[in-house]
């Protein structure tokens, strides 16, 4: 029976399994929205197009599944390229449709014209236009698959509004197969034999795709083979935080001797990342040491760097085959020394009151012990949180200096329970807590932001009332772009220069849409707050007030 390609495309969504799209409408691609009026995916309706691309992205990320955006062509389209980037540089699985002028109407300058391919072609892996009817189901299936197979990325589909209501006899195309590549036998007797060789092995674990616990069992395999394991740059999920082999996180505000322990490493095996600036310190630390590089990526293009061997596989493929090693061969000579010292470091690092007795040790905010903190004392705030998760919430990080007290303190115990931009775009805060909250409605969602990050995309809070889902949101509010402020008083004393901001009150705005709102202006009055916050049905918000001198520490500063 003939459909719209429009219907077509909504039909072939519902055989991927597609759970929900996320959407700003717009009249170039209405066919498709009404293909979604009586369809078995949600509609999530949203407030800004970097809101839905962020929300998609967050899907993604936390299930495996490629997230799926719609947006209108021009000012929608150009709203919606954070997303686009974010997931390109995290390697994260999001499809992108995005609806055009009519066919005929290109090349006149005709309203809202652009270039799709001009515009997304540098920052997706892939840019198709459904210019044929017929074709429409064949090119969502293959969008699907591109965006999810080898190093994940966003791919962006053109939909012409005229194209869209054309009739066609075409059937669903049912999901194309995403290569599984497994390690070879001979390829982890190699890796095997260069753990047993080295003195200071480690292993660094990051990127998506950790989703069914192989986290967990590397953790297990790297104590028993003596092998320290650190999480890349927000990728802190792809591990337990547990355990005598957990080394720490390799990113902004982490403690020198995390740093130093992957920097010592004669040996580092990279699961599912490569090597990165973040984690290197600008492309320092950690060249001398052999490499192995375990990824879905051939070209190996997110590594910089040495690579003395190279296994396409995925973080669960290859951690099954772990499972044939040795592990007391793995080990060779070395004895729990190494290991033990990394795990040491993190585990103070992590703690949330460091012994305020030991010269030099900053306090749990970062500020020296015996020194008032002005405001709410984050170090203890974020302790109070973890107590309160138990490593078993979903964390979702807007970009800035406002999160690095919860990288700190909050542990992750479960897969698939952090999402961050690993770019650093702001605004994912908000929009990724919406979009974590329906997708795991039984488990506890905290976005944590600053208030600049938080005003980026806020506006979603209305899409969380409008669909059922229930967030927390920690707003971190000292009144300027704290981060930039940083780097002024770094490379401009004394010069603070565009970047102060007026807030209003964060809790009475949550109130307004019917939510529950707290105003938290001193340390003693958190924990209450937060109980109550965690307690409400909905979508709850804490505003916590800082005193603007209150900057994460260096991280020659942190205790460790």
């Amino acid at each position: 029976m003939s459909q719209s390609a429009g219907h077509l495309i909504v039909r072939t969504l519902e055989a991927h399994g597609v759970p929900r799209v996320y959407a700003v409408p717009g009249e170039s691609y209405l066919d498709v929205l009404d293909g979604l009026h009586d369809s078995t995916i949600d509609t999530i309706v949203c407030r800004q197009e970097g809101g839905a691309g962020f929300m998609a992205l967050a899907e993604g990320r936390l299930t495996g599944l490629p997230g799926v955006a719609m947006v209108t062509r021009g000012p929608g389209a150009a709203n919606a390229m954070i997303a686009i980037h974010t997931a390109w540089q995290d390697a994260t699985p999001l499809v992108l449709f995005v609806g055009l002028i009519p066919v005929a109407d290109r090349e006149r300058d005709s309203f809202q014209e652009f270039s799709l391919t001009g515009w997304f072609g540098s920052t997706a892996k892939r840019v198709v236009t459904i210019d044929d009817a017929d074709r429409a189901g064949e090119l969502v299936a293959e969008a699907m698959r591109v965006a999810a197979a080898g190093r994940p990325g966003p791919v962006v589909v053109g939909l012409p509004e005229d194209v869209l209501v054309e009739l066609t006899d075409s059937t669903p195309s049912a999901p194309i197969p995403v290569p599984d590549p497994q390690p070879s036998a001979g390829e982890i007797a190699a890796i095997a034999d260069r753990l047993a060789r080295a003195e200071r092995p480690a292993i660094i674990a990051g990127g998506d795709g950790w989703h069914a616990g192989a986290g967990r069992a590397l953790l297990d395999f790297a104590a028993d083979a003596g092998v320290p394991v650190f999480a890349d740059w927000r990728a802190y999920d792809a591990v337990p935080h547990e355990g005598p082999a957990w080394a720490g996180w390799l990113g902004y505000g982490r403690a020198d001797a995390v740093t130093e322990g992957y920097a010592a490493a004669d040996l580092l095996v990279f699961v599912g990342c490569g090597r990165s600036d973040v984690m290197s310190d600008g492309y320092r630390l950690g060249f001398a040491a052999e490499t192995v590089l375990v990824s879905m990526d051939p070209e190996a293009a997110m590594h910089a760097g040495r690579i003395d061997q190279q296994v396409l596989a995925t973080p669960s493929a290859f951690v099954e085959a772990l499972g044939a090693v040795d592990r007391a061969a793995a080990r060779g000579g070395r004895g729990d020394e190494w290991m033990d010292a990394r795990a040491a470091a993190q585990q103070r690092f992590a703690a949330h009151r460091p012994d305020a007795s030991v010269p030099g040790v900053a306090g749990v905010s970062g500020i020296p012990a015996g020194v008032e903190q002005p405001g709410v004392d984050l170090g203890v705030a974020f302790g109070e949180l973890d107590d309160r998760l138990g490593g078993r919430g979903v964390l979702t990080f807007g970009a800035g200096n406002a999160t690095i007290w919860a990288h700190r303190f909050v542990q992750h115990r479960t897969p698939a329970s952090l999402v961050g931009a690993r770019n650093g775009a702001m605004g994912l805060a908000v929009p990724a807590a919406v979009a974590a909250s329906l997708a795991f409605p039984e488990r506890p969602v905290v976005a944590v932001c600053g208030d600049g990050d938080f005003m980026m995309n806020g506006q979603e809070l209305a899409t969380a009332f409008a669909h059922g889902a229930a967030p927390l949101v920690i707003v971190v509010d000292n009144g300027i772009y704290g981060t930039i402020v940083q780097h002024q008083e770094r490379h401009y004393p004394g010069r603070p220069s565009g970047t102060r901001m007026a807030n209003p009150d964060f809790a009475a705005w949550m109130r307004s849409f019917g939510g529950h709102g707290e105003r938290v202006e001193r340390t003693e009055e958190f924990a209450a707050a937060l109980d109550r916050a965690l307690a409400a049905e909905g979508p709850a918000l804490i505003h916590l007030l800082i005193d603007e001198s209150v900057m994460p520490p260096a991280a020659g500063e942190i205790a460790a």
